[in-house]
């Protein structure tokens, strides 16, 4: 069984909806798209590439599909020509309540039973990616169908947008993998496991804060 691995890209509020560009999510008059660019540095840029050493599969939110198979076919020649020719090379899965047309190569549109084709696909690969794809990561929260959360908390605030846990979290243990990372512009890598169990409780007031420790 392979790893579920979903990366976001998200203000210190947590919103999440389109870093990379104005045209990205536009729902709602969202007036910030493309917030992402001004803060992006070169030590952020390597953590990003670093992230998707080993992918073997994307696992994409319809509105995330399109706006990557408008993109990537087209940038093998380009700067991110490296992102370009894995993301052209391996297979897409894509999560849709309808039936839309996928040009892009490799990719595959998945059943109405969405965790059951996640599981399958997770069975099939080694490392799934789960890029943007906010509506589709909330039912992923919910399922707890994922393995690691990669979350890039920005320092701005922006106090409208779409939330990165945007009504489909429940309460879930995870841990944190590696100590947070900074980039010069005040970016912070946090990156989460999925644990065993669901949180717990205490009285701060107790002297062993509830815990029932010695």
């Amino acid at each position: 069984m392979g790893l579920i691995e979903i990366e976001l890209f998200a203000t210190l509020d947590l919103v999440g909806q389109a870093p990379g560009g104005p045209e990205e999510d536009p729902e709602h008059g969202f007036p910030f798209g493309g917030w992402q660019a001004p803060l992006l540095d070169d030590v952020a840029g390597a953590q990003v590439g670093a992230a998707y050493e080993g992918t073997d599969a994307l696992l994409l939110g319809r509105r995330t599909y399109d706006i990557f198979a408008s993109f990537w076919p087209h940038q093998e020649g380009g700067e991110d020509a490296d992102f370009a020719r894995l993301f052209n090379s391996i297979p897409k899965y894509v999560a849709s309540r309808g039936r839309p047309t996928l040009d892009w190569a490799g990719s595959t549109l998945l059943g109405p039973d969405l965790p059951a084709a996640v599981r399958e696909v997770r069975d099939r690969h080694e490392h799934v990616k789960v890029v943007g794809s906010l509506n589709l990561v909330q039912t992923l929260l919910r399922e707890k169908l994922f393995d690691r959360l990669d979350l890039w908390v920005h320092p701005i605030l922006l106090g409208v947008g779409k939330k990165v846990f945007d009504g489909g979290a429940v309460p879930t243990n995870v841990t944190l993998l590696e100590p947070p990372a900074t980039s010069p512009k005040g970016t912070v890598l946090l990156r989460y496991g999925l644990a065993d169990g669901t949180p717990g409780t205490g009285d701060m007031a107790a002297p062993d804060r509830g815990l029932g420790t010695s």
